[in-house]
């Protein structure tokens, strides 16, 4: 029998190792791949933001309703004009009231004249009961007779004062008209703009009772100064202080961050719905005048600013797991490994890293994807960079 020559025997050999690696790399598990994000140095905030959608107010808002009811007889405005306070805004039917006062101011003339009556009549019977004074002293007349004198004298003096008094109260009369008529007006309480008007002229305008949400007659707003008002979770209320710093985002304004400030803090927890304790918060603009259109009532969210750290350790906070621990992709053994990481500051997008990990240390973001776990093999996802 022939025996294989070494060549043969080397060939077979070659063909025997190449099996062998191939069925080893058939066996191993397949590799993972995986979203990964280097640890870097940059900027780390501490921040809070509203539970709610938060709205834009202005600081002068009122809606405007007469006391009295009535048909509606002037309408000096028009939605959306701007007026200046003071400015007669809608005034009812009070051709009524305006008699009352015409009898009233008629009834102080009437008054007034009867004063001057009876004063002078008062005064010349004080000096009718003076010389009667004198002729008693010569013993020209009888002391009865100075006393019916210096008694009727006494009466018209009373008579004058309560001619007086007959005066006040018709003036006094003559003002109950005029507040009267004044609760058929609407006057502008301060400078604004005219949001809305209910009703027009000829119908009827009635006033709102207590405990009734009657639409208001005039809507004013005074739009040169406006603010945002918030819903916090009252676990973060203890946090928030009057003065730091906010960023106002806001739908209209999707791209563009605005800077504010907390202006107050609500004293009290309100209980929108049941187990959703909200604070509220008002913020300013700090640069109002670079905002153009804003209108009262649009939507807006506030993230107060609790602290800044500029040159921080950080990793992205959605790549933080359950317990305070990372997915870390080791360069040398291709494998992830799980790392417990000491938290600093943070906020939705970025964690401050106080140990665990180092600049330049690779760890998954990727951690919604199936079989990602520690202990499997991974690769970076190159599409995912793209």
């Amino acid at each position: 029998m022939k025996r294989p020559s070494l060549r043969s025997l080397i060939i077979l050999a070659v063909i025997a190792a190449v099996a062998i690696g191939v069925l080893w790399r058939l066996t191993l598990p397949k590799s993972v791949a995986v979203v990964v994000k280097e640890v870097d140095r940059g900027r780390v905030e501490s921040t809070i933001a509203n539970t709610r959608a938060g709205s834009i107010e202005a600081c002068q808002r009122t809606k405007l309703s007469t006391i009295l009811g009535g048909r509606i007889e002037v309408l000096a405005v028009k939605e959306g004009d701007k007026v200046k306070k003071g400015q007669l805004l809608m005034k009812l039917w009070n051709d009524d009231q305006k008699a009352q006062q015409t009898l009233a101011a008629s009834q102080v003339e009437l008054a007034r004249r009867r004063v001057t009556e009876a004063c002078t009549v008062a005064a010349n019977a004080m000096r009718e009961a003076d010389r009667v004074s004198d002729l008693r002293k010569q013993n020209f007349v009888s002391l009865s007779k100075e006393d019916q004198a210096r008694t009727e004298a006494n009466a018209r003096a009373a008579g004058c004062e309560t001619a007086k008094a007959d005066v006040r109260q018709a003036e006094a009369r003559l003002a109950a008209t005029r507040v009267e008529q004044g609760r058929t007006v609407l006057y502008a309480p301060f400078a604004g703009t005219v949001a809305k008007i209910v009703g027009e002229i000829g119908e009827y305008s009635t006033p709102s009772p207590p405990g009734v949400p009657t639409p208001p007659a005039i809507d004013l707003i005074d739009e040169t100064c406006l603010y945002v008002t918030a819903p916090m979770d009252e676990i973060d209320a203890p946090k928030i202080k009057v003065g730091q710093p906010v960023r106002i985002k806001m739908d209209a304004f999707a791209k563009r961050d605005f800077p504010g400030r907390v202006k107050r803090v609500a004293p009290y927890v309100t209980a929108v719905e049941k187990q959703a304790r909200t604070v509220d918060v008002e913020v300013d603009f700090l640069k109002p005048e670079e905002i153009g259109g804003l209108l009262v009532g649009y939507s807006a969210d506030v993230e107060i600013v609790l602290a800044v750290k500029d040159d921080a350790l950080r990793v992205p906070t959605a790549a933080i797991q359950e317990g305070g621990k990372v997915l870390l992709l080791n360069a040398d053994s291709g494998k992830l490994e799980e790392r417990p990481i000491k938290a600093g500051i943070a906020n939705w997008e970025y964690t401050e890293v106080l140990d665990g990990l180092q600049a330049g240390d690779r760890i998954v973001t990727s951690l919604e994807k199936e079989g990602v776990k520690a202990g499997v093999r991974a690769v970076v996802d190159d599409k995912a960079k793209k």
